[in-house]
Order: structure tokens, then C-alpha cells, then sequence
């Protein structure tokens, strides 16, 4: 038959070699689910793995590099649909929607934060009940119902406030959007927040599941996925600055939806196409659950009265323990294989033979997994400071673009594609760190892994640092330019380049490289098998804890600047009346009080994942 087996997906033409070769033995893959179905991998399970159709996922057929590639397609066009709009959104809001300024900043904040929020959500769901694959589907056709509402909005004037333009009637202010039609622009934004954040929940996941942990050759190939996972993100994100960006600012914002509704839309059967060879791990209950278990028992364990048939969580109180004849502890020690480690000793109270209820009762492995997940949460606080500052990109810096220059020539570049120069540079970067430093390193440091993912993160946050002072001197030189051209009250655009405001894009871009790329895969190696889901959407968390707090420091500053008999610093008729150039020095002290605080924690951090700082 012609159409027997459908030919692989088309992908960028950068990926790692890899990938490529994953795709050229496609007929080889194809051979080997031949074999799997007569038997000859019968005894080659991948344990606690089902595949699609929930039977036992075999080796040779599911799993792989091949199979991550799917995701890695999925990724770019998933994330050309979200930032395609996200990147803009402040500048629809604003012109369309009639918002001013600052509610505009806040309103962007606000989703984005949502957005990447509810990736715990999804993540939970991934873990506790559903698999991965599910979860994606799901969320990938909430997003496009999300996506169908904004495009008939934008499509259709009644639905919309009337167009005014401020310049001619000054006196007259531009109706801000209310209603039925601020009900029906909130609930597709809000769609489109849920579709996201349970895609950004599963999808890595997904992908990173697709390899042997117990391998050195797999954990490498997982390092290199999560490298070209944050390749394609940016790869998706390229497109959505540039092209559907500048079809939002000349032919229309309903085009710009349309094309993201079409993108989210083939998403959906580019990875159902790639099912045959999805290892898809079984859901384990609901980690919840566990860490309040745990934390519940030793607590309340923790006020009973010590006796002896509850000693349990203290056997390993010192290095020479002899069991005593007591036969519950006798038992106790036959149930339990191994004895909890010393550190938050607090939570060993949890493992007793006689806990305060029985629906309390705890092994050990469910309470070193809580301990896991707690060590790993002030590496996920330090990371807020940063993207604390990355929100600036989706914001005060479009704003700030919008009131320069942007012709390259002939060409009018719009403020929003501006995330291109972080972008690209992060496309540059990723094969580059992938194929060349990464090797490097890991002969340097004999190490399987090279540089630390701790390591990574430090950098990125240290970037942050330099980014955020660059910043106020780009805005520095702004306002000069602002003040002495006489346009401080204008909204014609001032006599200096945007090109500016490229170098703070440049340091925050390489910021959030280096920081995602290492939390995303921090959190998935070091997280118990159960939690992995849930670990991994902490970095998005943190990414939507980061937007929350932009938005509650824009309000404190405005509130205590303004107290003191002056103008906001965050306020004024027009951004050259803001005090940018002092907001991102703040933000400058605050990411160096951060970076001394995530030192703090990462230098007493001990991994447990395979490969972490092994010899190879």
C-alpha cells in the first residue's frame, strides 16, 4: 500500500544530528514495531509505561529520540500561537481596547502570569491522573477554542469599543472597552491561558520521559532535548515577533489571531501523528496528597508521645544503632528497607510504626521524596527576581521601543518584534552550548554532565543583573534625547534608534537560555518519578510568580513614589514622563540581593540524579 506508514514530520533544518538521525532510520523504527507486535520484545518492557492504548510500552518501539522530536515540532508552533499575541497584547490593548498605559502593562502581566501559573495544574493532572499525552490534547483544544473567541472579536467592529483617535480630540478620551465586550476579551484570553498552561505543564515532560535515565547515553540525549526544547521555543517565538507580528501592525489584528488559532490548530494532529511511538508514563496518584501526608504526620507524630513501639524515625539517630528486642520494632524494621537520611529531620517523625491515624501512615520513600521536593523549592524562589525582570521585555520595553526610531531603512520594523534580538541569539546559542561548550566542559571537568545545572541557573540570574543596568542606561539616554529634542509631551517618535533598547533584550534573553533550559531540567532529574510533571512546571511557575510580582512592584513603586509629593515614577501623560531609568535600578539591587541569596542555597545543594556530577 501506498500510504502504509505516513512519512516523519517536517522540522527546522538546525536541530542536532541526533534528531536527524532519528528521522533518517525511520524505516528501521518501523521494522522494529513490526517485530514488537509478533513478540520479539515480550520481555523488554519499559516498566510503569504504557503506551497510547494503554498497553505495556515496549523497548525499540516506544521511546527515543524520534519520539521527542514530535514535541520539539509541537513546541514551535504551540509557542508561535501563545507569544504571537502575548508579545503585542500590550499595544492591542492599548490602541484597540482603549487601555491606558499602565493597565495595559498590567493586563499583560496578569495573563501571561496566569498563563504560565496554571502549568502546575497541568502538571499536577499529569502526574495524579491523567498521562502527558492526555493533558496535551486536552489543553491544546482549549487554547484553540481560547484563540477562536479573540479572532471573531478582533474580525468583528461591533464587538469592539469605537475606534477614536486622542491626538484630534484630546479633550474627548477614547472609551475603554466594558461589558459584554470586556466579558468576551477576558474569557478568550483566559482560554487561552488554561490551553497554555497545561501545555507548558505536560509538554517538556513528555518529551524528557522519551529517554533511558539509567543510561549515560540517555540522560545526554535528555540534556540535549531540553537544550533544543527552549531551540524551539525561541524557534516559534522568532516567527511570532517577526511575521505574525507585522501582519497584527499592517494587515490586522484578526489576521494575527487567525494565524495563531491555524498554528495551535495543526499542532494537535502533528503530535497525535507521533502516538505509535509515545512512552507514556503511568500516573501515580496525586503528589499533593503525599507532601501533605507527610507533613500532616510528622507533625502531628511529632506531638504523641514518644514511646518504643514509635522509634522508628529514630533509628538512625546515631551511626551505631542496635535493634532492641521489642518485637514492633523487630517488625518495624522488617517493613521498612532502608532508614530515613538526616536531613529535615523533622519529617522523619512521619515514619512510625503507630502513626496518629492510620490513613497517616507513611513509608520511607514517600518521605524522602517530600524532602526532594522541598530542597529544590529555594532554587525555584531565586529564579522569580529574573523573570521579575523578563516581564519588563512584554511591557515597559515595547513601550519604550514604540517612542523611538524603529525604521531600518526603508523599513518600519514594529516595537514588538523587538524579542528577535534575544531570540536569535538564543537560536545561535543552543547548538552551540549543546555541541561545542557542553563537550567541552565535560572533558575539562570529567564529569558526565559538564556544567552543573545549578551552575546554569547562576549564570542566568548574573545576566539578569547586567541586563537590568544596561536597561536604565538605555533609558537614560532616552529621556536626554527626549528632553533635549523638546518631544518630553509628544507621542511622535524621538530622533534615536531602537536599536537601544536591543542591548537589554540581549542580556535578558541569554538570562532566560541559561535559567529555563537548567531549571526545566533540574526539576525533572531531581524530582522524585511520581512529582516530575508537577517539579517540572515550577519553571513556569516561576515565570508566572515573576509577571505577578512586576506587576505588584509597578504598584508599590507608584503608590510610595507618589506619596511623596512628586509625580509616580510609573506615571505620566506619555513614557517620556516616566521614571524608567530608577525602576530598573531598583530592579538592578534587587536581582543582586537575589543573586547572593541564590548562592547561598545552590552552594549547599547536594544532587541525587544519576550523572549529576559523575565521573564518565
Amino acid at each position: 500500500m501506498l500510504f502504509k506508514y505516513p512519512p516523519p514530520p517536517l522540522m527546522p533544518p538546525c536541530f542536532s544530528t541526533q534528531i536527524f538521525t532519528s528521522l533518517t532510520s525511520y524505516p528501521i523504527q518501523l521494522q522494529k514495531q513490526k517485530k514488537a507486535m509478533e513478540g520479539g520484545y515480550q520481555d523488554t518492557r519499559w516498566e510503569g509505561y504504557v503506551d497510547w492504548r494503554n498497553k505495556p510500552a515496549l523497548r525499540g518501539k516506544h521511546g527515543g529520540m524520534l519520539a521527542a522530536s514530535f514535541a520539539l515540532v509541537v513546541e514551535v508552533l504551540e509557542n508561535l500561537a501563545y507569544l504571537a499575541n502575548a508579545s503585542n497584547l500590550v499595544l492591542y490593548l492599548s490602541k484597540y481596547m482603549h487601555l491606558s498605559p499602565s493597565k495595559s502593562a498590567n493586563n499583560v502581566t496578569n495573563f501571561m502570569g496566569t498563563a504560565f501559573l496554571l502549568a502546575l495544574l497541568g502538571g499536577f493532572l499529569s502526574d495524579a491522573f491523567f498521562t502527558t499525552y492526555h493533558i496535551y490534547l486536552i489543553s491544546a483544544l482549549i487554547e484553540f477554542l481560547g484563540l477562536i473567541i479573540l479572532t471573531i472579536q478582533a474580525w468583528t467592529p461591533s464587538l469592539k469599543p469605537p475606534t477614536c483617535d486622542p491626538s484630534t480630540t484630546p479633550s474627548m478620551p477614547c472609551q475603554e472597552i466594558d461589558g459584554g465586550k470586556a466579558a468576551m476579551l477576558f474569557i478568550g484570553l483566559y482560554l487561552v491561558a488554561l490551553g497554555v498552561g497545561g501545555i507548558k505543564g505536560s509538554l517538556p515532560t513528555h518529551g524528557a520521559e522519551q529517554f533511558d535515565e539509567n543510561t549515560p547515553q540517555g540522560r545526554k540525549q535528555r540534556s540535549t532535548f531540553f537544550n533544543y526544547f527552549v531551540f524551539c521555543l525561541s524557534f516559534g517565538a522568532l516567527i511570532a515577533v517577526t511575521f505574525v507580528v507585522w501582519v497584527e501592525d499592517n494587515k490586522g489584528w484578526e489576521w494575527g489571531f487567525a494565524i495563531s488559532t491555524i498554528a495551535i490548530l495543526v499542532s494537535i494532529p502533528i503530535f497525535f501523528f507521533g502516538s505509535s511511538f509515545y512512552r507514556n508514563k503511568i500516573p501515580s496518584g496525586s503528589p499533593l496528597t503525599t507532601i501533605c501526608k507527610v507533613l500532616v504526620a510528622a507533625m502531628l507524630n511529632g506531638c504523641m508521645s514518644r514511646n518504643s513501639s514509635n522509634a522508628i524515625a529514630n533509628l538512625s539517630a546515631s551511626p551505631s544503632f542496635e535493634p532492641e528486642t521489642n518485637k514492633e520494632q523487630e517488625e518495624n524494621a522488617k517493613q521498612t528497607d532502608e532508614i530515613p537520611t538526616q536531613s529535615l529531620k523533622f519529617l522523619n517523625r512521619a515514619v512510625v510504626y503507630k502513626p496518629a491515624h492510620p490513613a497517616l501512615q507513611c513509608t520511607v520513600n514517600q518521605v524522602e521524596d517530600v524532602k526532594i521536593v522541598l530542597k529544590i523549592l529555594p532554587i525555584f524562589a531565586c529564579t522569580i527576581a529574573l523573570n521579575c525582570c523578563l516581564a519588563q521585555l512584554s511591557t515597559f520595553s515595547v513601550e519604550q521601543a514604540a517612542s523611538m526610531d524603529t525604521k531600518l531603512g526603508s523599513l518600519k520594523i514594529p516595537p514588538a518584534s523587538l524579542p528577535v534580538f534575544p531570540v536569535v541569539f538564543i537560536m545561535i546559542l543552543a547548538p552551540v552550548y549543546d555541541h561545542l561548550i557542553i563537550p567541552f566542559a565535560r572533558r575539562v571537568t570529567n564529569t558526565e554532565m559538564g556544567i552543573t545545572h545549578l551552575q546554569r541557573i547562576g549564570i542566568g540570574l548574573f545576566l539578569s543583573i547586567i541586563s537590568m543596568a544596561v536597561a536604565a542606561l538605555v533609558e537614560i539616554k532616552r529621556k536626554r534625547v527626549a528632553t533635549d529634542s523638546g518631544l518630553l509631551d509628544s507621542t511622535a517618535p524621538l530622533p534615536i534608534t531602537f536599536f537601544w533598547i536591543a542591548l537589554q533584550y540581549l542580556f535578558l534573553g541569554s538570562a532566560d537560555l541559561f535559567t529555563l533550559a537548567g531549571l526545566l531540567e533540574f526539576f525533572f532529574t531531581e524530582a522524585p518519578s511520581s512529582m516530575r510533571s508537577l517539579a517540572t512546571s515550577l519553571s513556569w511557575t516561576s515565570l508566572a510568580m515573576g509577571y505577578y510580582l512586576s506587576s505588584v512592584i509597578v504598584s508599590i513603586v507608584n503608590n510610595v513614589t507618589g506619596n511623596s509629593g512628586h509625580s509616580p515614577w510609573l506615571s505620566g501623560y506619555t513614557i517620556n514622563r516616566y521614571h524608567l531609568d530608577r525602576f530598573y535600578w531598583l530592579m538592578c539591587v534587587l536581582s543582586t540581593l537575589n543573586f547572593l541569596h541564590y548562592l547561598f542555597w545552590a552552594m549547599r545543594y547536594k544532587y541525587r540524579s544519576a550523572g549529576a556530577g559523575a565521573s564518565k
